[in-house]
């Protein structure tokens, strides 16, 4: 699955005070959010793990998601096919599926291998023209949530664009399309103000804001490694997949000069840094594991 999918629900941070350096990152978590940024965090080696529930209801409980919440939602992802379970004596581990893995290391190369500023853009388009009877209300209202979720914004009506190459095949036959959208690659006209077309379609404010608030909140940790790793690890990772999820990756010669991203991704990779190694020691001290093929 394609990181930009939006069926799987999206990475969001634990609840808390934003304002706090200590909670940096901590407003709006949602259970299955954090549990598949812990699951990228700590089960993906190079030999994927299942972790003990009890392990993962103490992590969860560090960034302030209760015991029960975090069951229900292991269950939930269970049957969704996100999570497996592998059971050991009397304890039960839960690990990632190959859908989730699939999620999970494309989420990682976005967040690890991809610059949040697009410096590399081709300068083509993607366009999608699409027209849908008026009484598919809600595949139309489908196809407009994918798109958006995807990079998409809406030129016109029935007109999006997206910067770059963009697959959406997957998205055109799951939602059974085919036959109402057409898909075109295509470069703007020197006539075309690329900055104005940008402004107009997509809502920067919005998207420098979160930008904007990220670097404020994780920028105050001075030593953001020295607290607790593994729940700071996985509130910034949370925050900042969440982040750049709804980023479609605009062309950087067309945004704002001081555009928010680059120093937002700054700080990202330096809490990073600073949590990766502490993070990864407490991960190995408490959290109890086994090898995925485990029965």
């Amino acid at each position: 699955m394609n990181v930009n999918a939006e069926p799987q629900g999206d990475l969001q941070d634990p609840p808390g005070s934003p304002d706090s350096p200590a909670r940096a990152g901590s407003s709006t978590a949602r259970p299955q959010s954090l549990l598949l940024a812990f699951f990228g965090n700590h089960a993906l080696d190079e030999h994927p793990l299942c972790v003990y529930s009890g392990s993962i209801i103490d992590v969860l409980a560090r960034v302030g998601v209760g015991e029960q919440a975090v069951r229900s939602t292991l269950t939930r992802m269970v049957n969704r096919g996100l999570l497996m379970r592998r059971r050991q004596g009397r304890r039960m581990y839960f690990g990632p599926t190959p859908l989730a893995t699939q999620i999970l290391r494309d989420g990682g190369r976005r967040i690890w291998e991809t610059s949040a500023v697009n410096d590399d853009w081709d300068g083509t388009w993607t366009l999608i023209g699409f027209s849908l009877p008026e009484s598919w209300q809600r595949r139309r209202h489908d196809l407009r949530s994918r798109l958006t979720w995807a990079g998409f914004g809406p030129l016109y009506n029935g007109l999006w664009i997206a910067p770059g190459p963009m697959d959406v095949s997957d998205v055109i036959t799951e939602l059974q399309l085919s036959a109402y959208v057409k898909v075109f690659r295509a470069r703007a006209d020197e006539a075309t103000d690329i900055g104005l077309m940008v402004r107009d379609t997509w809502d920067l404010d919005s998207l420098a804001a979160r930008y904007t608030d990220f670097t404020r909140r994780w920028g105050a940790l001075a030593e953001p490694g020295t607290d607790d790793a593994i729940a700071t690890r996985l509130r910034l990772v949370s925050e900042w997949l969440r982040i750049i999820r709804t980023d479609p990756r605009l062309p950087g010669r067309h945004l704002p000069p001081d555009w928010p991203a680059r120093r937002a991704e700054e700080t990202f990779r330096r809490v990073a840094a600073a949590t990766e190694t502490p993070a990864r020691v407490m991960a190995g001290a408490i959290l109890d594991t086994i090898p995925l093929g485990t029965s």
